[in-house]
């Protein structure tokens, strides 16, 4: 049900909107040139206005009985409001005055006394902020007295004690004028019939004040027309100047359009780009911030329209042409597209925004090296590095990496395929992170982990492996040397281990690594939790012994057995769920369809371990040939089984080395 108040505060919107529309009566040829006065004369667009059409227009019969077209013109509510805004003055938003905040300024009050065709007149403006308030004697003080002035004390008395004429002039006496004596003011019109202006001569003893209402006439009588300022009026005859020309009317000025332009979403000068800079100030120059990386979809830039000239007028009503802003091409370049607006730009793919005149994404980024010159790389395609990959730089890529020099200590992480030309050296602190196949001549103690297959031309030595599917190594030297490498599928190299010994090698295949090594974390954990279940169940008999004992507990324990017994819901839970997780890997193993197998060419050394799911078995004596393989719970071995025609693929866009 709508209430009164609802009703009221509808009302009191519309009434708010209303005070701040302006309306404006047009006669022009078309409606289209009906509609531009109209802008024109509220200082506004044509897109801004609201109209009723008051009589339609006909252009006659060769020109006879030609009708002109009649409109009232107004500004629509929302562009009133943001006018408003932009003023500065209240605004009207959801039926009530939006408080913006402003500096008010302390001002005194004002009263203006001037002497019109024989009545003499009283203006009050009130006290701005904490500014003081009139003075009834101080405005007596300043009437003028004499045989020919009659003051009405009672009506001055009354306008300040009301303390605002609200911009008018109140009666409060009268006086015998000498028109003789009367001040008399002059029209000058501009050559350029833009600015009007009045000079006036003073007044003499006991004659009449220039009234705006006369001056406002005599401009229409020189056929002024637009531009008449109300304002500018009223400011002469509260304060007249006089010998001076006084502004009172100015013509509308045309404005020309302004030209179509490119708002850009990115910065089009590279050397205006940044080192990223630490929270504290401090710059890392590993981060030289040089590529602008952008994805598919992304806004790239818009166009801005021209927009149509704003006509002007003359005081006499004479129209002056304005110039429409000019408009410029959209400057479409690779990979990028429009938004269906039309003036978007969209780019069409993941990779680095380029402008050379146009706007282009590229999806390969190709450099030198990465090194000082460079710094870090991180980019939303394919990186193709020509040389090395230095140490302490790293290189990150949404699509392919390929290096045809060799890596350092560095990370490497793509959500392809990785292919390093040469070899890569991680010194124990290097890590490479592939979406999908790794492709290198060796690699030297390093973390790797790939979601695919693990293609080596010579040999991977003391590193730490994780692989989805299979570990291939098929060159003269294709050895594995020390480390621990995972691989669900199989492991196939020429040698693994060493004759010497050394490094211990271990390899374990027939199970996801990630889903084991996950399996390995949360049953750590529930062994950590079961512990502390137990020191909680403790301590939570401890505290109930001892309030059985005393019947209560002091509120520090008592506040403490709440936690406890808070705690123990929380590890309940947790263990719960821990069990859950370690149920359903458990489950995905033991179903995992890949059987596992480890395969050598050459020879396989005293001291590798092997496991095979969760059957482990150790080398001990030197073997050739061989593959190992589960069966009935048991390791075994059988003739060497080369590697399936299906891993034998090389990565798209590169040729095999």
């Amino acid at each position: 049900m709508v209430t009164l108040e609802e009703i009221r505060a509808e009302l009191q919107k519309k009434l708010q909107i209303d005070q701040v529309l302006r309306t404006v009566e047009v006669h022009a040829d078309t409606l289209d040139e009906a509609l531009a006065d109209a802008a024109v004369q509220l200082q506004t667009r044509v897109a801004f206005l609201e109209y009723e059409i008051v009589e339609r227009g006909s252009e006659g019969f060769m020109g006879i009985a030609k009708k002109p077209w009649v409109i009232t013109a107004y500004e629509s509510a929302e562009a009133a409001i943001a006018r408003e805004k932009l003023k500065g003055k209240t605004t009207v938003e959801g039926g009530e005055e939006a408080a913006e905040e402003q500096i008010i300024t302390d001002k005194d009050a004002q009263f203006f006394i001037h002497y019109f065709n024989n009545e003499i007149m009283l203006k009050v403006v009130p006290p701005v902020g904490a500014g003081a308030k009139l003075n009834y004697k101080e405005v007596l003080k300043s009437v003028k007295t004499g045989d020919a002035y009659e003051i009405d004390e009672s009506a001055i008395k009354k306008t300040v004690e009301h303390g605002d004429t609200e911009g008018n002039y109140d009666h409060i006496g009268t006086f015998i004028q000498n028109p003789v004596n009367d001040a008399v003011f002059t029209i000058d019109i501009s050559g350029d019939e833009m600015t009007a202006t009045i000079t006036a001569t003073a007044p003499k003893e006991d004659g009449g004040e220039i009234v705006g209402d006369i001056i406002e006439r005599q401009l229409i009588k020189h056929n002024v027309s637009v531009g008449i300022d109300q304002e500018k009026i009223a400011a002469f005859v509260d304060n007249p100047v006089y010998g001076e020309p006084v502004v009172v009317a100015e013509g509308i000025k045309p404005h020309d359009g302004n030209d179509a332009y490119i708002k850009y979403n990115f910065e089009t000068d590279v050397s205006k780009l940044k080192v990223k800079e630490s929270e504290d100030g401090k710059v890392n120059f590993k981060e030289l911030n040089r590529v602008q990386n952008v994805v598919e979809g992304q806004p790239l830039a818009q166009k801005m329209l021209a927009e149509r000239g704003k006509a002007g007028k003359t005081l006499y009503g004479r129209y002056l042409e304005a110039k429409n802003g000019k408009d410029i091409p959209i400057p479409l370049g690779k990979n990028v597209r429009l938004d269906s607006d039309g003036r978007t730009i969209l780019a069409c793919c993941n990779g680095q925004v380029l402008f050379n005149g146009k706007i282009n994404v590229e999806p390969v980024m190709e450099v030198e090296a990465v090194n000082v010159k460079t710094g870090n790389i991180t980019f939303l395609g394919t990186v193709i590095v020509k040389g090395n990959v230095e140490d302490g730089f790293n290189v990150k890529a949404s699509g392919n990496i390929e290096v045809y020099g060799t890596v350092g200590c560095s990370q490497l992480e793509a959500d392809g395929d990785i292919v390093v030309s040469l070899g890569i050296m991680g010194r124990d602190e290097g890590t490479i992170k592939c979406g999908r196949s790794l492709w290198a001549k060796f690699i030297q103690n390093t973390k790797v982990d790939v979601d695919e297959n693990i293609i080596v031309n010579d040999g991977i030595i003391n590193c730490n492996v994780s692989c989805k599917k299979r570990i291939i190594l098929q060159g003269k030297r294709a050895a594995i040397i020390g480390g621990h490498l995972f691989a669900t599928e199989e492991i196939n190299a020429k040698n693994i281990g060493s004759n010497g010994g050394g490094s211990e090698t271990i390899l374990e295949v027939g199970y996801d690594p990630v889903k084991k090594l996950r399996l390995d974390e949360l049953q750590a954990r529930q062994a950590e939790v079961v512990q502390l279940l137990e020191e909680v169940n403790l301590n939570i008999t401890t505290l109930e012994n001892l309030k059985s004992s005393r019947k209560t507990l002091p509120p520090e324990k008592e506040q403490a057995y709440e936690d406890l017994i808070h705690q123990k819901g929380d590890y309940l839970d947790e263990t719960e769920a821990i069990a859950k997780e370690i149920q359903e890997i458990q489950d995905y193993l033991r179903d995992l369809k890949a059987i596992g197998k480890v395969s050598a060419s050459g020879n396989i050394y005293p001291g590798v371990k092997i496991f095979i799911r969760d059957v482990k078995e150790e080398i001990r004596a030197e073997m050739k040939s061989v593959t190992f393989y589960l069966e009935n719970g048991f390791v075994r071995q059988g003739k060497y089984e080369p590697v399936g025609d299906d891993v034998r693929r090389t990565p798209d866009g590169y040729s095999a080395n």
